[in-house]
């Protein structure tokens, strides 16, 4: 199937249905972020360190996969040159009725995480880049066009799923109890029985997702020309509705530097 017109009806209509990744920043939020006082997340609960950001005053910044009027619109409130792309063209109207209202600097494009060929080589500062590289098949090629799209000394912040997330399925919604069915790497096109397929595509709309080996996440980063310089772990705050945030963190957040011998 295709995965990619697949997964941009699913969030289009995650927009519908009031996902919280959908749901854009208040007014209050972006007078905030003007006044110094902001911070954004790359997985699901932990602000990003202040530390991990470059000046943003002025700083050409790409929000990769990154739509939904959250990040985009806090960073250019803080002074950032932000372009949103997203695979969603509703996830990127969210971004652009926030920055419409409040008169930021931002542009949207609707496009591909793994086809940044709208942007010319050496065009930003800084990629902010949230977990969203589970809904492609192949996360090295985002990588590599990250390289290719930052500027020498640029920084790329990622956060991504730990592929332990993708082994198990829940056996019992009441007990949580979680059964090893799945390998790595994971892919819901593929591996899921048919059953599971229909109900998430065709009874849930959910997007699909792949579950990419470390190897791919952070070992992709370095193959790609980046030193990794800082580094941290995340869960969510709900053991209920994610099990398996009981027992160990299942989100991973980098902070990578693109060096200036990578050739792109």
């Amino acid at each position: 199937m295709d995965v990619r017109a697949y997964n941009r009806r699913a969030w289009d209509g995650l927009v519908e249905a009031g996902n919280r990744w959908t749901i854009p920043v208040t007014g209050d939020e972006i007078q905030r972020a003007r006044d110094g006082d902001w911070q954004v997340v790359l997985t699901p609960t932990r602000p990003v360190p202040r530390s991990w950001f470059p000046d943003l005053m002025g700083a050409a910044v790409l929000c990769l996969a990154s739509g939904g009027g959250q990040q985009g619109p806090l960073l250019a409130a803080a002074g950032a040159r932000v372009t949103v792309l997203d695979n969603s063209p509703r996830q990127l109207l969210q971004d652009r009725m926030i920055a419409d209202r409040e008169g930021l600097s931002l542009a949207t494009v609707e496009g591909d995480m793994a086809d940044l060929s709208a942007f010319e080589r050496a065009t930003f500062d800084l990629i902010f880049h949230p977990c969203s590289n589970c809904f492609v098949p192949d996360v090295r090629p985002v990588w590599r066009e990250c390289a290719r799209v930052l500027r020498p000394g640029g920084i790329l912040l990622a956060g991504f799923s730990n592929p332990v997330r993708y082994l198990f399925d829940i056996d019992d919604m009441e007990t949580g109890n979680l059964v090893v069915r799945h390998s790595i790497p994971y892919s819901d096109a593929t591996d899921l029985s048919e059953t599971d397929r229909q109900r998430i595509i065709l009874d849930q709309g959910e997007p699909l997702e792949f579950g990419h080996a470390l190897e791919h996440q952070i070992g992709g980063q370095l193959d790609a020309g980046f030193a990794i310089t800082e580094f941290y772990e995340d869960r969510y705050d709900d053991p209920v509705a994610d099990p398996l945030s009981k027992y160990l963190p299942t989100f991973v957040a980098t902070r990578a530097v693109r060096t200036a011998s990578v050739r792109v």
